[in-house]
């Protein structure tokens, strides 16, 4: 009979039970059940996202380019989620005693956006699918960051229909995978363009902290 070597079939047992619970704590279960798994808030990403209606309709808005709404407002909703964090509340969404911050990762894929944001056209409110959003995260720039990432894509903002629509999206940002995606509306309200819209963000952490809860 042949003898074991003891030392090296530990050892390679261990390296498989070290990856079994790598990837296991990168399922979507787990991540959301698991309080000691970090979660880093990503931002708003707006690369996805048309805006239905007239920006003008907003007395304090005038008249808003693609370049306005890219460098300003973008910028300014990405903003909320730090300067009024306990408004904007991630981690209670995900039901951590806190979560990591790193907006620079939404904000730099903003800042290159070259597009039109603005629609007539009803039927751009929703457009996208879960495949969608899986080949945008597999083509991110996470800046080197590893862990598990947390960003909405923002998708249609309706003013006729008073409400904006965001996928709600938890990444492993070393493999560039979806853990979980789940798309949600939020009712907007409030006086003025950014504040406006800012609700709806607000209704959207929301109505994902009830469903993260179940």
């Amino acid at each position: 009979m042949k003898s074991v070597n003891k030392p090296g079939w530990l050892i390679a047992f261990l390296f498989v039970c070290i990856n079994m619970q790598f990837v296991s704590a990168q399922s979507k279960t787990d991540v959301l059940n698991d309080r000691s798994v970090e979660i880093t808030w990503l931002g708003l990403d707006f690369s996805q996202t048309k805006f239905i209606g007239s920006a003008t309709q907003f007395k304090d808005a005038g008249e808003i380019t693609n370049e306005d709404f890219r460098d300003k407002f973008t910028t300014a909703w990405n903003q909320l989620f730090i300067d009024e964090s306990k408004k904007f509340n991630v981690a209670e969404m995900v039901n951590r005693p806190e979560v990591k911050y790193s907006i620079d990762v939404a904000e730099k894929a903003n800042s290159i956006l070259k597009k039109d944001f603005f629609s007539n056209n009803p039927s751009d409110f929703k457009t996208i699918d879960e495949k969608k959003i899986a080949d945008l995260v597999k083509n991110y720039d996470f800046l080197g960051k590893t862990g598990v990432g947390l960003l909405f894509f923002v998708e249609g903002m309706s003013k006729g229909q008073e409400q904006a629509a965001a996928w709600v999206t938890l990444v492993d940002m070393k493999t560039k995978k979806v853990i979980f995606t789940t798309y949600k509306t939020g009712k907007s309200g409030g006086i003025g363009f950014r504040n406006y819209w800012a609700k709806s963000w607000y209704n959207i952490l929301k109505e994902t902290k009830s469903d993260f809860k179940k």
